[in-house]
């Protein structure tokens, strides 16, 4: 007996090949095919007689075949499927190209309905390689039709696994397991918000009677996706207010000290985050925030005043960076600030591990830096030798024995830059005292839209640095096309000899396999970091020092070339999006970006803000031979804007919330991801989730949302 959970390898007509392509597209069960949902419709609804078909257009015919042989042209050596449809108005002929087993499945006698685009031979008009679909008779009715006649699904596919398949498969496994399935949304909102109930969402969506019913159904399943994130978001809110934290106490002298020492004047929106954060802190629940700020607003200075603050009142701060060049390059700029405060900042990567108090950097071996971090013990450090206020590093920081110091001590604050997601678990794991967890702060440069900042971050609470420091010159950006390389070249050369510095950015580090090229095209002409930077040092720029940075070099070679950059010794690093996080090079005027349309409006953004940071004007060469029209509309609102998070927005529209955020690794389907761009229904969803916690926190009332809540959490990873 089949039901929801029986794997698809017991399901009748599906064979091992078929198998192992449904795997692909993270098919395992009957309840996963079923909601492998289509994501659009082609419209054969409208059936015509044969006599008003006309050249150029897609039409829907039934008839009878009245004849069918396979040819082979003399030329091109193309084999043709011919045939002749006759209705009550007339004949029509079909052609279908290099399809020669139709002659076994359609025979002279079948009635059929077709639906494809009538085209023009010198014999005349023909329908060309229509999708077909054998009836009983011309009168069929269209509720009986699955490929033709009627809204046909077109589903997400993969290599020789057809949406005409899937269908195939998919209506008589919705007409045997109609009873079974159990709707898990409450009675009450789906009356409230008029949702259809999941039986007949499941039919309309794959099988719609009409475009306005497949709206509804895609509603219904948009709305239980944002509905259900919503309560596993809100829900962690919860459990974490529930969580006991250390209460640091606000040190007002220490923090004004501090910001009287820089030689800049903190932003407003800087004062207002700072002082959140500060506020934050001084509760006994543990602090939750997101640091949201546009490349080069001065989040590292907010982090680093809390992390001061905390310091000051004898607890530990972790800093952990997505990569060991950014991990190092914190370590330098933190050191630098807090060289009078009397701190001892610690740095533990893979290869090196570093300690720096009051300006002065010793190697240290990993064992020796573990143990004064377990063995702090005070923040007024007269030895050299004793404690680590603050410890820098990658995810290194979670693994391999760090242990922070013990009461009443301890680590106190988390600080995690563009890493978003960081869980109880993992906070609890860095911390030595199992009652009480530290707070958690993350920054990114990558602002977050609306929608989702409100579901997939909505357990985050967030500051934002909405204003530029002042002073800042706005960067200059330009489309470059293939006819202005030459000019764009010459121009770069310019600004190297009087003492700049250069950016290239490819999306890959090495050329497209054929293998690759084959299976997706427009991967041939896009460029690599391996073969431009031989393109660069020999052929365009050989009086240049050029250099080469990704990700797949050792850490100790990455970290050389970066500080021989920084240093103003490589005139052009030839780089992946390594650089797009965090890195610091005044000196550097030049971002010069290969194959623009392989990269989201944010990371090009965040790819700008590398140029532009010291004195000089700057420049951003957008390279692209893509005549999309996407690409255009995306490029023209990052030349007429700078402004991060209006261009989050426009991300989001264009591409999507899977591609703006990475998000496609959560595991939640195209159809709901769409739905993050609604406003309207993400509010509602949210909304409905807050009602019903607050009425029933446990969810004890509703077994079935339970159990939805538990798969949603095993399918989708939002840490």
């Amino acid at each position: 007996m089949v039901n929801l959970n029986t794997p698809v390898q017991k399901i009748p007509r599906i064979g091992v090949q078929y198998q192992k392509k449904l795997k692909k597209l993270g098919i395992q069960t009957v309840r996963d095919l079923l909601w492998h949902l289509p994501h659009r419709y082609e419209d054969f609804s409208n059936i015509i007689p044969v006599s008003e078909t006309k050249i150029g257009e897609n039409v829907c015919v039934k008839g009878e075949i009245t004849q069918i042989e396979n040819t082979r042209t003399w030329k091109k050596k193309i084999i043709l499927t011919r045939a002749i449809v006759k209705d009550t108005s007339g004949l029509l002929k079909v052609v279908w190209f290099n399809q020669p087993y139709l002659t076994n499945v359609l025979k002279t006698g079948d009635f059929v309905c077709l639906a494809g685009k009538i085209a023009q031979r010198p014999e005349g008009l023909y329908l060309s390689s229509p999708a077909y679909e054998k009836i009983s008779k011309i009168k069929s009715q269209a509720g009986d039709l699955i490929h033709t006649g009627r809204l046909v699904p077109v589903y997400p596919e993969t290599e020789r696994l057809s949406s005409r398949w899937l269908r195939y498969i998919l209506k008589p496994l919705l007409v045997q397991l109609r009873e079974e399935i159990q709707d898990p949304l409450p009675e009450e909102i789906k009356k409230e918000y008029k949702l259809l109930d999941l039986k007949k969402s499941l039919w309309q969506i794959h099988f719609p009677d009409s475009r306005k019913l497949a709206k509804k159904a895609a509603e219904r399943f948009s709305f239980e996706e944002l509905f259900v994130l919503s309560l596993v978001v809100l829900r962690e809110r919860m459990r974490l207010a529930r969580e006991k934290a250390i209460s640091v106490s606000l040190n007002l002298e220490v923090v004004k000290r501090f910001v009287d020492s820089l030689p800049f004047k903190l932003t407003n929106a800087q004062k207002k985050s700072t002082w959140q954060i500060l506020k934050d802190l001084e509760r006994e629940r543990p602090m939750n925030r997101l640091l949201e700020g546009d490349v080069g607003s001065g989040k590292t200075i907010v982090a680093v005043i809390a992390a001061l603050n905390v310091c000051k009142s004898n607890f530990q701060v972790a800093f952990m960076a997505p990569t060991e060049i950014l991990a190092n390059q914190h370590f330098q700029e933190i050191s630098k600030l807090l060289k009078s405060f009397k701190v001892k900042i610690g740095l533990l990567t893979g290869k090196e591990n570093k300690i720096c108090y009051r300006g002065r950097t010793t190697n240290i071996s990993r064992k020796k830096l573990l143990q004064k971090l377990k063995g702090k013990i005070d923040s007024h450090h007269q030895n050299f030798g004793v404690g680590v206020d603050i410890l820098i590093g990658t995810h290194a920081l979670i693994q391999g024995g760090v242990k922070f110091g013990l009461p009443p001590g301890g680590l106190a604050l988390v600080i995690l830059d563009e890493q978003h997601r960081f869980g109880v678990e993992q906070r609890a794991r860095l911390c030595q005292q199992p009652k009480l967890i530290p707070h958690l702060l993350s920054m990114t440069a990558t602002p977050i839209p609306r929608t989702l900042a409100l579901t997939v971050y909505g357990d985050l609470d967030l500051s934002l640095i909405d204003e530029m420091p002042k002073g800042r010159k706005k960067i200059i950006t330009r489309i470059v096309n293939p006819s202005e390389r030459k000019t764009a070249y010459n121009f770069i050369k310019k600004q190297v000899k009087s003492g700049r510095q250069v950016f290239v950015i490819c999306p890959r580090i090495e050329p497209a396999s054929a293998r690759e090229q084959n299976k997706v095209r427009s991967w041939a002409d896009v460029r690599a970091v391996k073969e431009e930077y031989k393109k660069l040092s020999k052929d365009i720029f050989p009086d240049l020092r050029i250099e080469m940075l990704h990700g797949r070099m050792k850490s100790d070679k990455k970290e050389k070339i970066m500080q021989e950059f920084k240093a103003g010794k490589i005139n052009v690093l030839v780089a992946t999006s390594v650089v797009e996080v965090g890195i610091d090079v005044p000196n550097a005027t030049v971002m010069m970006i290969e194959g623009v349309e392989r990269f989201g409006l944010a990371q090009l953004h965040q790819f700008r803000g590398r140029v532009g940071r010291g004195k000089y004007r700057s420049f951003c060469f957008l390279f692209t031979e893509s005549p999309a029209k996407k690409t255009r509309l995306r490029l023209k609102a990052l030349i007429s804007s700078e402004n991060g998070f209006k261009l989050a927005e426009k991300d989001l529209e264009i591409r999507g919330p899977g591609e703006f955020s990475g998000a496609r690794q959560w595991g939640i389907p195209d159809l709901q991801m769409a739905s993050l761009k609604n406003v309207f229904w993400v509010e509602r969803a949210r909304r409905a989730a807050k009602e019903l916690l607050s009425k029933d926190p446990g969810l004890k009332k509703y077994p079935l949302l339970q159990e939805r809540l538990k798969d949603f959490r095993e399918k989708v990873h939002l840490e």
